[in-house]
């Protein structure tokens, strides 16, 4: 003789309050994404989940979520997805129609991206790592996906740099060289400055689809400080490092607007309500403080800075 079980999740809490996150985190799992004539990504992605909760409802009824969860990203491992906040997008939405007194639903994900390349100066292959995240946030009213990637770069401090600029130019000066020569021979070799790892972070936030190719925004965040960096450095290559970041020394803050250049430059076709999110610090080498800068902003509003409009 079967017993049916009583559902405690749907019955009334002691306490009625709601919750705007009810979920769970950690769910690891493998994502494949697809590529035009290339072999596929796959990574290894951590996801959390959550569902809001009413004040009525005891429980969100956990194994419901976790079924849904293991059946989508299953379906994404198995028939490639070709954008990771696609993967975010579709799990929410499927979460928001199968809870009925769910009014929203949130997705995230975080993976490592490895990303093959060149080395600047010798010209070996490499590889770097990207941390990747993704989002979505599904209402009746409809979806918004988020894509984002934080990297590493390397910094010049502008004004320890002026610093030796001055103190090289009197000491030429002492030596009887020329004017003329002096400020060619500044120009043509950068003078030290104090240099630091920068960490750059770059998201774009949309309804529906924001059409953002992630390696454009992982260039546009490398692009952004004063020069990349590479794994692999032979000796031509960490002089090629090296003289690029001291020919464009940049403040935390001149970083975060490079980012937003390179952003309305490449996205210009994203929406004007989309959200971007421009972070970027440095671990400092000359300080025990790190610095850091952001911005988060409309592309209407980023648009029109960059253009001058405001």
């Amino acid at each position: 003789m079967s017993h049916q079980l009583p559902d405690v999740q749907a019955t009334s809490p002691d306490v009625t309050v709601g919750l705007s996150q009810v979920g769970v985190t950690g769910v690891e799992k493998l994502v494949k994404i697809g590529r035009e004539d290339k072999r596929p990504l796959v990574f290894t992605a951590e996801f959390e989940v959550f569902v809001d909760l009413p004040a009525w409802r005891k429980g969100a009824d956990m194994s419901r979520n976790m079924e849904v969860i293991d059946e989508i990203l299953e379906d994404a491992t198995r028939e490639e997805a070709y954008r990771v906040e696609e993967v975010c997008g579709e799990v929410a939405e499927r979460l928001l129609g199968k809870h009925d007194y769910t009014s929203r639903a949130e997705v995230s994900m975080e993976a490592e991206f490895m990303r093959r390349e060149q080395t600047p100066a010798s010209d070996r292959e490499t590889q770097h790592t990207v941390d990747i995240t993704a989002s979505a946030t599904a209402t009746d009213e409809g979806t918004r996906e988020e894509i984002g990637a934080t990297v590493t770069g390397m910094t010049v401090c502008p004004c320890s740099q002026g610093m030796s600029a001055a103190r090289a130019k009197q000491t030429l000066e002492e030596l009887g060289v020329d004017e003329g020569t002096i400020t060619q021979f500044l120009n043509e070799v950068p003078q030290p400055g104090h240099s630091q790892r920068g960490h750059a972070t770059l998201t774009v936030e949309a309804s529906g689809d924001p059409d953002v190719d992630l390696n454009a925004l992982i260039d546009v965040a490398r692009d952004s400080m004063s020069a990349r960096i590479y794994n692999l450095a032979k000796r031509p290559d960490e002089d090629h490092m090296t003289y690029e970041a001291h020919s464009d020394a940049k403040f935390v803050e001149d970083c975060v607007r490079s980012m937003a250049e390179g952003v309305v430059d490449e996205f210009d076709h994203l929406p004007d309500d989309a959200v971007i999110t421009m972070k970027q610090s440095n671990d400092e080498s000359i300080h025990q403080h790190n610095a850091h800068a952001e911005r988060v902003v409309e592309m209407q509003q980023l648009r029109n800075e960059v253009d001058g409009e405001d």
